[in-house]
């Protein structure tokens, strides 16, 4: 079964995420950027939510992934942050490298499911992941 869960991309079944949970109150601040999002993008979302933005890995982290920023009412691609901070391909590849590192030291964080305009997204609520991947964007920035 496992060949066929790589070639067909099954989905870990991670447990539902509680209602009440901070976690789920950071994400329906957030709604209305993770639907437009969701629209946006094919491949799947990782949701590292906190009380002020959210973290969005995109793809198949942490080898072949994108990443998304939600903050202010806005989502931020990978390639806009990369123009707007006027990365040089260089730092662009150490900006995915340190992004790997902190999701690879990070892996044995739990992870939930939810759902988003009615696909299904895994959410990971660790200030551990979160931490590091705000430290990573502060450093290139």
């Amino acid at each position: 079964m496992g060949m066929l869960d790589k070639w067909f991309g099954s989905k870990h079944a991670y447990p539902p995420l509680e209602a009440g949970s901070d976690a789920q109150h950071y994400l329906d601040d957030i709604s209305d950027e993770l639907k437009g999002l969701a629209r946006q993008v094919r491949g799947p979302l990782e949701v590292i939510p906190t009380d002020h933005e959210a973290f969005v890995f995109i793809g198949k982290p942490p080898q072949q992934f994108g990443i998304a920023w939600i903050h202010d009412g806005e989502v931020t691609s990978f390639q806009k942050l990369v123009e707007e901070w006027h990365l040089s391909n260089e730092q662009r590849k150490a900006f995915i490298h340190e992004l790997q590192d902190a999701y690879e030291h990070a892996e044995g964080v739990r992870r939930y499911s939810a759902r988003i305009g009615g696909r299904k997204i895994t959410v990971t609520p660790s200030p551990l992941l979160e931490r590091a991947v705000h430290e990573v964007f502060d450093h290139m920035h």
